[in-house]
């Protein structure tokens, strides 16, 4: 017999795991987390928080605590590009949505801001708010193995105090224990890709840097130092993680020789270089090296165990998209588990786990590499990988100040290599845009949308099945303005229909009691009153809707499109779809009982 008994439990308290313990705590799943370490992170780590992950934290009710802690978008967008952070600017890029015409598409398309969050910060919040909403959490407690059966999962563990071993017994396992998933290989998930496929050094330190750079708030300074210790290029990066005290450095190694000897010497050198003003009172706080990685899981569960995070997709930290994929995993599998937990669904809901996110990790990887291989255009532009020579490389550097035809050759493509990077700091469709094709969406027959500008950096609404229900600001009788993705979500399911819709809010009613599911209604329109009046006094509805007044969209609680009815039908009819289409995508087959 167990020591102890839980409907779930997370392996790990990274960003995937406190995640999903947060939601399945939040959709009341008994729920317990266990992490081989006696604390959350300790460093800051992963920090991007783009708007899809900022729009679930807002649904499950913690996104005005991270936006206290985070640095705000404003602050994070003159991406500079130098010989130093003292030293000469070779260009910038306005980053992260803040050049004034992507501000505006960021800020159509969501009713949250992207903001920079460090992962020892994010962290607490996630777990602190699970555990209030009564998840337990074990510290010091190590994964050792694990057994399935048909009722559940017995796990093995070690708690690292006591040094003794016991079993705890779960009827879902989620394995969220990082880039060198143990449970990943226990249950035998097949990846594609390459580990170690480069080198890194982080060096967290503390330096008063804002007569550096106040003057041009950032995230992130490269800085290029043909020469610089490692020999070649010498490309280094200098990440802000508290404004404007707090950084973290990232440099290369050669991964096929050994690591540096991380003394707080050579840590010390490595940021008086990158910084270029050796007056600058340095402190360090840590230094560690890790591995750049090319790898993603074909399949993310077998059986009765799932796995999330960095376990199933591990890549570097380009484009930011680390730890947003991670709690967009978590997001997308705790209101299934809770549903299949409740006997509200059946356990064929779980296999589009797999079916939606896999093909999103993949995407992921493969754009975080890319985008390293994408700054070459800016060392060739400088004329850096014509020669082995760092003085060559220097003088190729400074020749693109010349008054001659092939220095303003240079100087375009300096300026078009730099602003290519968009794929990487602008990077907006890869963000907001994933599409879901599984068991759990309903197709209606459309062709999937044309993308009217590049699907990768911009934003397209749909209301497309699969697609995330789109945002638009309405207007309630209070005078205040809410977003359509605040009428959804809240582990419940939701019809969105308009002036002559009231065959669906029948629908929904009769249709959610009789399959025990809370369906809720927004119907959107002038005078429409049913629990509250919201009105699309701005139009903005209308026009990313892709239905008539009443039509009706359903979302699922993760607020994405599950089906979609173009215009009114009876109450027959409105049933029978509404019925139709939940029973497929909770695996409740028509004839068995509810």
């Amino acid at each position: 017999m167990a020591d102890l008994d839980t409907d779930v439990l997370v392996v790990g308290s990274g960003p995937a795991g406190s995640a999903a313990a947060l939601a399945l705590a939040t959709y009341g799943v008994p729920t317990t987390v266990i992490t081989k370490y006696g604390r959350l992170a300790d460093t800051p780590r992963a920090h991007i928080t783009n708007q899809r992950t900022m729009e679930a934290l807002r649904d499950l009710g913690v996104e005005e605590e991270v936006m206290a802690e985070a640095t705000p978008q404003e602050l994070m967008g003159n991406l500079v590009y130098c010989t130093s952070i003292a030293g000469e600017e070779l260009g910038r890029l306005h980053s992260w949505g803040t050049r004034p015409d992507r501000f505006a598409d960021y800020s159509a398309a969501s009713p949250s801001r992207m903001c920079d969050m460090p992962q020892d910060l994010m962290e607490p919040v996630l777990l602190h708010n699970a555990q209030s909403r009564g998840a337990r959490v074990r510290f010091d407690t190590e994964y050792l193995s694990l057994q399935q059966d048909d009722d559940g999962v017995t796990v093995r563990v070690r708690d690292r105090l006591r040094g003794d071993e016991y079993d705890i017994r779960a009827r879902y396992v989620i394995g969220a224990d990082g880039g060198r998933s143990q449970i990943a290989d226990d249950i035998g998930l097949p990846l594609r890709g390459q580990m170690g496929v480069g080198g890194s050094i982080n060096i967290v330190f503390e330096a008063d840097l804002s007569h550096l750079v106040a003057d041009r708030p950032s995230v992130l300074y490269w800085v290029l130092q043909p020469g610089a210790d490692v020999g070649g290029i010498g490309a280094g990066l200098v990440r802000m993680v508290r404004p404007w005290h707090k950084w973290l450095i990232v440099w290369g190694y050669d991964i096929n020789g050994p690591a540096p000897d991380l003394t707080e010497e050579y840590a010390r050198s490595i940021v008086h270089k990158l910084v270029g003003d050796d007056s600058v009172e340095v402190s360090i706080s840590s230094s560690s090296a890790w591995t750049v990685n090319h790898m993603s899981a074909e399949r993310y569960s077998a059986g009765r165990v799932f796995c999330a995070g960095d376990a199933v997709h591990r890549h570097p930290p380009s484009n930011g998209l680390g730890s947003n994929t991670s709690i967009q995993d978590a997001y997308n599998l705790a209101w299934k588990l809770a549903m299949v937990v409740k006997g509200q669904a059946g356990p064929g809901l779980l296999d589009s786990y797999t079916a939606e996110r896999a093909p999103v990790g993949r995407q992921i990887v493969d754009r975080a590499n890319q985008s390293i291989g994408d700054t070459a255009r800016i060392f060739d532009a400088l004329g850096l990988l014509d020669t082995a020579d760092p003085e060559l490389m220097v003088e190729h550097m400074a020749a693109r100040k010349d008054a001659t035809p092939e220095a303003e050759k240079q100087r375009a493509a300096l300026r078009e290599a730099i602003a290519f990077k968009d794929y990487e700091f602008n990077c907006h469709g890869v963000e907001m845009d994933q599409r879901y094709a599984s068991s759990a969406v309903v197709p209606d027959g459309t062709p999937p949308e044309q993308p009217l500008r590049d699907p990768e950096l911009y934003s397209q609404a749909t209301s497309r099945p699969g697609a995330k229900l789109p945002h638009a600001w309405l207007t309630t009788d209070h005078r205040r303005q809410i977003s359509t993705l605040d009428l959804g979500g809240h582990g419940r399911f939701t019809v969105f229909t308009g002036i002559g819709g009231d065959s669906w809010v029948r629908a929904a009613e009769v249709v959610g009691e009789r399959l025990g599911v809370e369906v809720a209604a927004a119907v959107i329109g002038p005078g429409r009153r049913y629990d509250d009046l919201y009105d699309d006094l701005y139009g903005d509805w209308a026009r990313v809707r892709g239905i008539d007044d009443g039509g009706a969209l359903l979302a699922r609680p993760d607020n994405y499109v599950a089906f979609r009815s173009a215009r009114a039908v009876s109450d027959a009819e409105a049933e029978a779809q509404l019925e139709q289409a939940l029973r497929a995508v909770l695996d409740r087959p028509a004839g068995l009982p509810a």
